[in-house]
C-alpha cells in the first residue's frame, strides 16, 4: 500500500516537472537571437552582406581574368616570326584579358632596348593586378573590424545590464537582466562569425590574385625570350 503511494506520488511529480519544462522551454531561433543584440546587429548585418557583396563581384572579375586562350601565346610567337606585327597586335585586341593587354603593350614599343619593353610590359601588369584588388583589402579590413565592433556590444549590453541592475534596487530579476546579458553575448558571437567569414573569403581571393600575378609573371618571360631570340 505504502509502496503505491510512493510510487503514485512520484510519477505524479514527474508529470510535474515535465509539464512544467515542456511550458518553459522555448525553442532557440537565430533570428529571435539576432534581434536582441540590438543596433550593433544591423551594423554586422550590413557588413556581412557587403562582404558576400564584394567577394562575389571580386570572385567573377579573377575567374575571368584568369581564363587565358592556351593557343594566345602561340599564335603571337608565330606572328612575328613571320614579321607579322600587325597581326600579333589583332591577337592582342581580340584577347580581352590583362595577359592581352600586357602583350601589346610590349609589341607597341618593339624598335625600344629590350629593357624599355620590360619595362612597359611589367608596369601594365602591375596595374592590371592593382585593378583586381581593387575593393579587396576592404574584406581585411572587415575581419578585423566585426569582432571589434562584436565587443563593443559586449560592452553596451554589459553597461545596460548593470544600468539595469541598479535601477532595479533589491528587486533584482534575472529577467530584469536578461536584455542587457543578450545583447553582450549575441554581438560577440556575431562579430566573429562576420569576423571569420571574411576572413576566409579574404584568403580565397588572395589566392587567386596570387596566381593571376604568376601567370602575368611568366608570359612577361615568355614574351621577352621570344624578343631575345635570333632573328
Amino acid at each position: 500500500m505504502l509502496s503505491n503511494i510512493l510510487l503514485q506520488t512520484a510519477t505524479n511529480t514527474v508529470s510535474t516537472v515535465t509539464q512544467v519544462a515542456e511550458s518553459t522551454t522555448k525553442s532557440l531561433n537565430i533570428f529571435e537571437l539576432a534581434t536582441k543584440g540590438g543596433w550593433i546587429m544591423i551594423v554586422l548585418g550590413l557588413l556581412s552582406i557587403f562582404v558576400i557583396y564584394l567577394f562575389v563581384e571580386r570572385y567573377i572579375a579573377l575567374n575571368k581574368a584568369l581564363k587565358e586562350d592556351t593557343s594566345f601565346m602561340n599564335n603571337v610567337k608565330n606572328c612575328i616570326h613571320n614579321s607579322d606585327l600587325q597581326g600579333a597586335k589583332n591577337l592582342c585586341a581580340m584577347n580581352d584579358s590583362p595577359i592581352g593587354r600586357m602583350i601589346d603593350k610590349g609589341l607597341s614599343r618593339l624598335g625600344r632596348p629590350l629593357n624599355d619593353i620590360n619595362q612597359a610590359v611589367e608596369n601594365v601588369g602591375k596595374m592590371e593586378i592593382a585593378k583586381l584588388e581593387s575593393g579587396v583589402s576592404m574584406l581585411a579590413t572587415i575581419s578585423n573590424l566585426a569582432p571589434s565592433i562584436g565587443f563593443l556590444g559586449t560592452v553596451t549590453g554589459m553597461v545596460k545590464a548593470f544600468f539595469d541592475m541598479a535601477n532595479a534596487g533589491n528587486n533584482i530579476d534575472i529577467q530584469l537582466l536578461s536584455s542587457g546579458i543578450y545583447e553582450a553575448m549575441v554581438t560577440t558571437v556575431g562579430g566573429l562569425i562576420v569576423g571569420l567569414i571574411a576572413s576566409f573569403l579574404y584568403s580565397i581571393i588572395v589566392g587567386k590574385i596570387n596566381k593571376m600575378v604568376f601567370i602575368l609573371e611568366s608570359r612577361t618571360m615568355e614574351f621577352m625570350d621570344l624578343l631575345h631570340e635570333p632573328a
